[in-house]
């Protein structure tokens, strides 16, 4: 996200990389990235960009989902 931002850039999409054949635990990553996207976000309130999470199957999406509801 810091270096979209150094490159002027106010939209990326990110994948679920390494939970599939390579085995990541899909819940962790998702904690993980949602974390770091909600931790840059507040300390780089007034910068504009849109962050796209791709969830290629049901179950990732529920995994983000989860992580998402969970309390903090």
């Amino acid at each position: 996200l810091e270096l979209a931002k150094n490159h002027d850039i106010h939209s990326i999409a990110f994948p679920a990389i390494s939970t599939g054949v390579y085995g990541y635990p899909m819940q962790e990553a998702a904690q993980i990235a949602l974390t770091a996207i909600t931790e840059w976000l507040q300390k780089n309130e007034t910068y504009e960009i849109q962050i796209i999470l791709s969830c290629f199957s049901h179950q990732t999406y529920v995994c983000y989902q989860n992580a998402l509801n969970a309390p903090k």
